[in-house]
């Protein structure tokens, strides 16, 4: 592999792990700080690609869809926690499974009424179609801008957490959730505006998604598996550790599936390194998370509640 594509391939594994990243902080904020185990958290990722496309595709804007996708996502987000999850903060995980589990089947079926069971495309901006040069290497201007996208939401969730009054109930509702609602904290509130946070920053992953990917019924479902790794691997309810392990799963997957065929190719058989190659790329973020709950079963970046 020459060091253009090894660069290349690298800024492919970040751009990536922002991705991931907006989908692990929404769902660190839902899982790891309320406690909530919400499968539904790709369904809002798929939602969000679906609304933005159709809003980019009416208005001819990538900023106007954008814009407009905020407080759309937070409709949902609210609409969602009020009428199918509000109940269930308090009842156990296999709840809270089965009822997103339904919701997931009920988003694909939504999706399929709405915009058919093809593929529904979001063509990338033309102002960003190009490529720039970054000392020598061309890369694309849109996967650039997903890049900055995601490193910016994960300054604007630091500053929200640690520096916020918002962000301090937060922590404090994490740590003890009881105890803040004596001294008066509406919890309900909290966790419904942390669920409507969810949903915008899956809903923002999924409006930079749509032009890279095809938008369609179940895209949800597969980065949410790889939301779930980042979260095991970074520590469950950190959003640092979200954003680091988001990094980390995403340039290994990424140049594991580029570099692991033509290593074995070294090593073996054409057509035997062509079968294996894929196979044991695919394993890589799983091992990864094996090897990392094997030293630290807490994550890289644990949670210390007191």
């Amino acid at each position: 592999m020459s060091f253009t594509l090894f660069i290349i391939q690298t800024l492919n594994g970040l751009q990536l792990g922002v991705l991931l990243f907006l989908m692990a902080a929404g769902l660190t904020l839902v899982f790891g700080i309320m406690n909530f185990v919400n499968l539904a958290h790709g369904s809002m990722y798929m939602m969000g690609a679906f609304f933005a496309a159709s809003l980019y595709n009416y208005t001819g804007s990538f900023l106007l869809a954008a814009i407009l996708l905020v407080p759309a996502m937070i409709a949902l987000g609210l609409a969602v926690n009020w009428i199918a999850l509000r109940k269930l903060y308090q009842r156990d995980h296999l709840d809270q499974v089965l009822a997103t589990f339904g919701l997931i089947l009920f988003f694909n079926e939504l999706a399929r009424m709405i915009w058919g069971p093809s593929p529904f495309y979001m063509e990338v901006p033309e102002s960003l179609i190009g490529a720039v040069n970054l000392f020598g290497v061309r890369y694309p201007a849109f996967r650039l801008l997903i890049i900055a996208s995601g490193l910016l939401t994960a300054l604007g969730c630091y500053l929200l957490i640690h520096r916020t009054r918002i962000g301090m109930l937060i922590r404090a509702g994490a740590t003890n959730r009881t105890m803040v609602g004596v001294l008066g904290v509406n919890i309900a509130l909290l966790n419904a505006m942390l669920f409507a946070l969810g949903a915008v920053l899956a809903g923002l992953a999924g409006l930079l998604a749509g032009p890279i990917m095809s938008v369609q019924a179940g895209m949800g479902e597969p980065i949410l598996i790889l939301t779930m790794v980042v979260i095991v691997i970074g520590g469950i309810g950190s959003i640092r550790g979200a954003f680091y392990a988001s990094l980390i799963v995403g340039v290994v997957d990424t140049l594991g599936r580029t570099l692991l065929p033509s290593i074995l190719r070294t090593m073996f058989e054409r057509s035997a390194a062509d079968i294996a190659g894929p196979a044991l790329a695919s394993m890589m973020i799983y091992l990864l998370m094996a090897a990392v709950l094997a030293i630290k079963p807490q994550g890289l970046f644990p949670v210390h509640r007191h």
